[in-house]
């Protein structure tokens, strides 16, 4: 008998791949399933069909939330904004000193203390630059980086509100057949 040169494969061993890929299509089927529900329920929901789970308490509190995260957007861009703005604040300066310093003549009273004046006014833009951009910018970066895990949360729990909503529909209308299915024989 010839052989050519390859290893026979295990019995089942091309089955686990397969099955995780059959796997991994269930999943994303599942998933195209449960949009598809949720997707269904908001359509009847939005015709009048089926009734809508609400909870106004919780529908305030999200969109408290939602002006706040625009809000907090709108001063973190501000602050960006301003320190764009005070970096180049602090290049003029910078160049008005460069500029003073080469037209004053070394022999004026004061030359000296141009120098130093120049320098400390250096000091204090870049001091100025960092305690902003430390203590303002990363604080509103922190502040914003929070809402996206908040709105995750709140889009769940839409989801979960839509899910409970199809399945107390589904529960309805089986209690309705079953009655319907009781007069009947009766």
């Amino acid at each position: 008998q010839k052989t050519t040169g390859r290893r026979a494969r295990p019995p089942g061993a091309g089955r686990m791949a397969e099955g995780k890929a059959g796997g991994a299509a269930g999943l994303f089927a599942k998933q195209v399933q449960k949009k598809f529900s949720r997707a269904q329920e908001k359509v009847l929901q939005k015709l009048g069909k089926t009734v809508e789970t609400k909870d106004e308490r919780f529908e305030q509190s999200a969109n408290n939330f939602y002006h706040q995260q625009a809000e907090g957007q709108k001063l973190y861009k501000d602050l960006k904004n301003f320190l764009n703005a005070v970096k180049v604040m602090h290049e003029s300066s910078k160049r008005v000193s460069e500029t003073l310093q080469e037209i004053y003549s070394s022999e004026w009273d004061g030359h000296e203390e141009l120098k130093a004046i120049a320098g400390n006014n250096d000091l204090l833009w870049e001091d100025y630059e960092e305690k902003l951009a430390d203590q303002a910018l990363r604080t509103m970066e922190n502040y914003v980086a929070q809402f996206s895990e908040i709105k995750e949360r709140i889009a769940k729990r839409g989801r979960k509100l839509v899910d409970y909503d199809s399945a107390r529909h589904h529960l309805e209308a089986v209690q309705n057949a079953k009655k319907k299915d009781e007069a009947k024989t009766a």
